[in-house]
């Protein structure tokens, strides 16, 4: 990971801190009393020794929620997602899931979730059907409902053919897609995932982002990690924008748009509110 130099004036946004975080904790609570909140982020921060990777985030997503994580390279979203899973331990604060604990319940939490990271790394000498008949089966499926649920998985992700073919032969956007059948083989409610259609070709990211829309269409809530801003603007109903470890921005789309940069495009926002310090300049120059 790259270390950002982090300073409190570059985490700063006071132009639209104010209007997009109107009543944020006393509506935070009432939806959560309500059981509309999904996952929750209280206070959260990671530190790596001097370096702060995540800064005080705190944040709510709905059920049902299709949530875009946007922010650029080394802004945090990869650490935010391991506090998430449970591989990292927070500094700071905590996360929740369905009212869980990811750290305290995290054995629990990944019974509701499905989890793609960015790089899914398999067993090479497994093939895909073993791959996600051993993941169904992990998470408590009994043989041949896994293997129903296999098939049906790689008859969906258009694996079929490959079904029987080693995972050390598989190339990235197949590995890619096996990753997130192995993330929805036990019909989770929460898919948290991380750059999913980075490194495909236009095809196979066309075939992940129809599944995502369906899974969505389903009533699943979904955490998407990306720095591809047009994906976002077309599979994402909010989104937070994330710089320098500190969220800078959250909202509905077309209300950051409006609030930001009226009449500009979801790239044109970004580039506003995660605009490089002036150090960032001089180490450019």
């Amino acid at each position: 990971m790259t270390a950002e130099r982090v300073t409190p004036a570059a985490v700063s946004c006071p132009e639209i801190r104010p209007p997009l975080f109107p009543n944020r904790r006393s509506q935070f609570r009432w939806r959560q009393a309500d059981g509309r909140v999904m996952i929750a982020f209280e206070h959260l921060s990671k530190s790596f020794g001097e370096f702060t990777a995540v800064r005080d985030l705190d944040l709510s997503i709905d059920k049902g929620e299709v949530f875009g994580f946007l922010g650029p390279n080394g802004a945090g979203k990869t650490t935010t997602i391991r506090m998430m899973m449970g591989i990292l331990i927070p500094s700071g604060g905590r996360i929740t899931i369905d009212g869980l604990d990811c750290q305290k319940d995290r054995v629990e939490v990944k019974r509701r979730v499905g989890y793609l990271p960015d790089n899914p790394i398999f067993y090479d000498y497994l093939r895909g059907r073993e791959i996600l008949e051993f993941v169904g089966e992990m998470h408590g499926q009994s043989r041949g409902e896994a293997q129903k649920r296999a098939s049906a998985l790689l008859d969906d992700f258009a694996l079929d053919d490959a079904a029987e073919e080693y995972a050390v032969n598989y190339s990235t956007g197949m590995k890619k897609k096996l990753g997130l059948a192995c993330a929805l083989i036990h019909d989770p409610s929460v898919l948290i995932l991380d750059e999913p259609t980075n490194g495909l070709d236009p095809r196979a990211s066309h075939e992940v982002q129809e599944r995502l829309r369906l899974s969505a269409a389903q009533g699943k809530t979904i955490f998407l990690s990306t720095h591809l801003l047009d994906m976002a603007q077309r599979l994402c109903s909010r989104a937070g924008i994330i710089d320098k470890a500190a969220l800078v921005a959250v909202g509905p789309l077309q209300e950051l748009q409006e609030k930001v940069d009226p009449g500009g495009t979801l790239e044109e926002v970004f580039l506003k509110v995660t605009k490089p310090d002036e150090d960032d300049r001089s180490a450019g120059a």
